[in-house]
């Protein structure tokens, strides 16, 4: 049960990465250079979502295992980084392996 909640973190959070690189590479500049705030508020709308539930896949990873509160603030200050949820997928694949 607890491999099944990091493996959805994992998912979540490479999900929300996407996101958020979409957000700043590709929607903020089509927003400042080619006047279409619609695609910030589409994609901010959609990475917004994602966060929340990623907070939530996370705050889930908390209640049933046993991740002490220094990897729960690892995995959401790499969240807020470009590129940090894809840099820490590999530590997290071996905790998901370490549940089972």
């Amino acid at each position: 049960m607890a491999s099944q909640t990091i493996s959805f973190l994992r998912r979540i959070a490479l999900l929300e990465g996407g996101s958020l690189l979409l957000l700043l590479g590709i929607a903020m500049p089509l927003r400042r250079f080619a006047g279409m705030p619609q695609a910030v508020t589409w994609v901010g709308w959609v990475h917004g979502i994602l966060f929340i539930l990623f907070c939530y896949a996370l705050l889930q990873v908390m209640l049933r295992t046993q991740w002490t509160l220094k990897r729960c603030a690892l995995v959401f200050v790499a969240s807020v980084f470009p590129f940090g949820p894809f840099l820490l997928d590999k530590k997290m694949r071996a905790w998901e392996l370490e549940a089972r």
